[in-house]
C-alpha cells in the first residue's frame, strides 16, 4: 500500500480534531503552559456556535525589549515596569527581562500555593526551621510548636512580610521547603514564568534564587485572581492570637510594611494604590510590586521595580512609574 503523503496525513489530523471538538460534551479544552511545548501555550474553546484558538498570551502583557524608556525616570533602578491590566498593554519596561534577586516579593507565588492548595482555617504547626538565624531577616516570632491558622500565617507573610511564615506555609504544603521551592518553580513556569528560578519559599538571598521584572509581573497577576491575597494586601495593621507550645496565647500585632498602604509615602495624584510586596536585601536591593487603580479610568495597573539603590528609591521610582498611568 502506498504511503500516505504529508498533506493528507494534516488534513486527517484536522479532521479528527473536528470531530472530537464537535462531538464532545466539554465546551473547553485547557493545557498548561509547558516550555517544552510547542502546543501547549494554547487553549482550544469550543461552542455551539463557534470553535476558537487562544494564544497563552491573551490574557497577559507581554515585553521583549524597552518600552517608553524615556518616558519615566528611574535612574536608581536597574529593572521597572507598568503595565495595564485592563487593556493588556505595556506602558513602561525597563530591562524586564534581567535576572535578579527578588527579596521577599518571592513571597506572593508562596501565598497563591497556600491559597491554591490550602485552606485558611488549617491549623499550622511551626517546626524548628522557622527560627531563622540570618542576621537582618524579617520574623513574625513563630517559635517551634507554634500553632495558627494558614489565614493568620498569611497575614504574617504578606503583610508582615515574616520569612518564618514562609517556612510554615513551605511544610504545611509540601512538608518540607525543598519540595515547596520545586512546587513554586513548576506552577511558575506553567504560568509563563519562565526566566524564574526559586530556592526557598521566602527571598532570603541564595545564587541561584532569581526571577524577572516580567516574570514577577505574570506571577503578581495570578495572585490578584484570589480575593483574599487582594484583601490582605490592602490591609494597614492586623492584630490577632494564636497557640504557643505550651498551650498559651501569643499575640501578633503588625503593621503593613508597603508605605504606600501604611500611610508613609502618598500615590500621585489620580492613583489609588490597592496594595503590593515589598521586598529588600543586601543582593536584592529594593523591590516592589504594587496593584493600583487610575481614579478617572478605573484602569487597573501593575507595576513592578527591582534593585533600587535603597527603600527611599524604591517608592520614588515607583512614583515615577505610577505618574504614567494619567
Amino acid at each position: 500500500m502506498r504511503c500516505i503523503n504529508k498533506n493528507l496525513k494534516v488534513v486527517l489530523c484536522l479532521l479528527v480534531i473536528c470531530a472530537c471538538l464537535s462531538g464532545c460534551k466539554i465546551n473547553e479544552y485547557d493545557l498548561p503552559y509547558d516550555v517544552n511545548s510547542n502546543i501547549s501555550a494554547y487553549s482550544f474553546g469550543s461552542t455551539q456556535s463557534d470553535k476558537m484558538l487562544t494564544s497563552f498570551a491573551s490574557n497577559i502583557c507581554v515585553v521583549n525589549e524597552d518600552v517608553n524608556s524615556d518616558k519615566a525616570d528611574i535612574p536608581r533602578t536597574e529593572a521597572g515596569c507598568l503595565f495595564n491590566r485592563t487593556d493588556n498593554t505595556t506602558v513602561y519596561a525597563k530591562s524586564a527581562n534581567v535576572k535578579l534577586h527578588p527579596a521577599s516579593t518571592t513571597k506572593v507565588m508562596t501565598a497563591i500555593l497556600a491559597l491554591k492548595y490550602g485552606k485558611l482555617d488549617d491549623i499550622l504547626t511551626a517546626s524548628e526551621n522557622v527560627e531563622i538565624k540570618e542576621s537582618g531577616a524579617q520574623l513574625c516570632g513563630f517559635k517551634q510548636g507554634d500553632k495558627a491558622t494558614l489565614e493568620q500565617v498569611l497575614y504574617g507573610l504578606l503583610l508582615y512580610s515574616g520569612n518564618d511564615a514562609g517556612v510554615m506555609i513551605a511544610e504545611y504544603v509540601s512538608g518540607s521547603e525543598e519540595a515547596f521551592a520545586k512546587l513554586m518553580n513548576d506552577e511558575a513556569k506553567k504560568l509563563g514564568a519562565t526566566n524564574t528560578n526559586f530556592a526557598n519559599a521566602h527571598g532570603l538571598t541564595d545564587d541561584s534564587h532569581l526571577t524577572t521584572a516580567y516574570d514577577l509581573y505574570i506571577i503578581f497577576n495570578e495572585a490578584l485572581k484570589y480575593d483574599k491575597f487582594k484583601e490582605i494586601i490592602n490591609t494597614k495593621t492586623y492584630k490577632t492570637s494564636y497557640s504557643s507550645a505550651n498551650g498559651g496565647t501569643k499575640n501578633l500585632d503588625i503593621e503593613n510594611t508597603n508605605r504606600f498602604i501604611n500611610g508613609k509615602y502618598s500615590a500621585p495624584s489620580g492613583v489609588t494604590v490597592i496594595g503590593g510586596k515589598t521586598g529588600t536585601t543586601k543582593a536584592a536591593g529594593g523591590c516592589l510590586l504594587l496593584y493600583s487603580i487610575n481614579s478617572s479610568s478605573n484602569d487597573e495597573y501593575i507595576s513592578v521595580v527591582m534593585k533600587s539603590e535603597n527603600v527611599d528609591s524604591m517608592y520614588e521610582d515607583t512614583s515615577s512609574l505610577l505618574i504614567l498611568e494619567n
